[in-house]
């Protein structure tokens, strides 16, 4: 927060304005400080206004009876001080405009004008309202130090010299005191509107991260999930299009797997389109269960019905002991490791090897030889890989992936396995 403004605030004010100082709605307002123009006087400015007017004339006529009872001051000078005793009252009005450069201009007047001692009195009080301690300090210092010099000048013919100085040092410490609590006041309130402001900023800002955190959740389970039924839609139906005079059996048997893996696929999809609509974790969701680790031997199975030839070393003794979030997580590892190497190896034998036990964590490993031909690009590669490694990573394990010596692939992840 900077010393010479308040706190600006990005909010609109709605109050009621005229019961509100112009400077404050000022700051309120951001279609005003926007434009950059001045702010105009609201009907408190005006009753204010008026009101320190009048206190500075009524002191002012007060201090100009007394200028007969000094009978040392020069007539010359007696006029002086009334001059400029009238034209303080009505530079009260263009207090709000330069409240710095008018106090600055009272010291020198105070010196000279007694009955412009009201008009100063404003004038320090609208400066310590508007402006920060440093001017007050300087400009209410230099009066403060002024006053015994005036009254040594020109004392009072009714009252002691120790008596007036304290008294008039008193009273103008007094007003500087209460212009520094407006402003105090004022400063806590757009503070307090700031940080309104700010909170309610940060709550849309995380309710849009907490939005885009579950969209990524959901379209990396929409990954995880459809590309393995629809890699199996597109192999069989390709083979269906590429062998048109293929055995009927065999034509009977891919169109069979055709129709389960739409099944599932739409079966899934219902599942993660309730989710969305409930609102409800993958846990919480009233369809089907969510894939564990016992499910790896029915995607396994699944694969080699699709074509493919898959070898399996599972050599965890009991599945069921791996906490649900970990077996979740490396059937999607092995799910997703599947359809990679039915996109981008085509005809190779895959090797899926399970190994773990609590304590030591869960190791995923999916390996493929290098395919026989040179298989065309697919586009949107790689961006499986990424899900998978966030999901190990949120899991508190990791995953590695690359290709082998052999010019092949392997999928490693590590998750962890605790003690029972």
């Amino acid at each position: 927060m900077s010393d010479d403004e308040p706190v600006a605030v990005t909010q609109d004010f709605t109050g009621r304005r005229w019961l509100f100082p112009s400077a404050l709605i000022h700051e309120l307002d951001q279609d005003a400080r926007a434009s950059g123009r001045r702010p105009r006087r609201t009907a408190r400015d005006w009753a204010v206004d008026l009101s320190c007017f009048l206190l500075a004339v009524v002191i002012g006529l007060v201090a100009s009876r007394s200028l007969p009872d000094e009978r040392d001051l020069p007539h010359s000078l007696a006029v002086l001080d009334q001059t400029l005793g009238v034209l303080s009252c009505v530079a009260v009005w263009l207090r709000r405009r330069w409240p710095v450069g008018l106090a600055v201009a009272m010291i020198p007047v105070g010196l000279l004008s007694d009955t412009s001692g009201g008009a100063a009195m404003v004038v320090l009080f609208t400066l310590a309202v508007h402006r920060p301690f440093r001017y007050v300090a300087w400009i209410g210092g230099a009066q403060l130090a002024l006053i015994p010099l005036f009254f040594w000048l020109r004392p009072d013919p009714d009252l002691p010299y120790a008596g007036v100085v304290a008294f008039t040092a008193l009273i103008t410490v007094s007003i500087t005191g209460w212009g520094m609590f407006v402003r105090s006041k004022r400063m806590l309130m757009l503070s307090l509107r700031d940080r309104a402001h700010r909170a309610e900023t940060e709550a849309r800002l995380r309710a849009e991260q907490a939005q885009r955190l579950a969209r990524e959740a959901i379209a990396r389970e929409m990954h995880d999930v459809l590309a393995h039924r629809l890699t199996l839609l597109s192999v069989h139906a390709g083979a269906l299009e590429f062998r048109p005079d293929a055995p009927r059996e065999e034509i009977v048997r891919a169109a069979g797997v055709i129709r389960e893996s739409a099944h599932e696929a739409l079966q899934d999809l219902r599942e993660i389109i309730g989710v969305l609509r409930a609102g409800e974790s993958d846990d919480a969701a009233g369809g089907r269960p969510q894939p564990t680790l016992a499910a790896l031997d029915a995607l396994v199975a699944e694969s080699r019905e699709a074509g493919m030839k898959v070898s399996l070393d599972h050599r965890v003794a009991d599945p069921a002991a791996v906490p649900a979030s970990v077996g979740r997580t490396a059937y999607r590892i092995a799910q997703e490791a599947l359809t990679n190497a039915r996109k981008h190896a085509p005809g190779t034998e895959v090797t899926v090897r399970l190994t773990g036990t609590p304590g030591d964590g869960l190791t995923v490993t999916v390996a493929n030889p290098a395919p026989p031909s040179r298989v065309p690009p697919v586009p949107g590669s790689g961006q499986g890989l990424i899900g998978l490694s966030e999901r190990a990573t949120l899991t508190g394990g990791h995953l590695d992936h690359g290709t082998t010596p052999d010019g092949g692939f392997e999928v490693r992840a590590w998750l962890p396995w605790g003690e029972p």
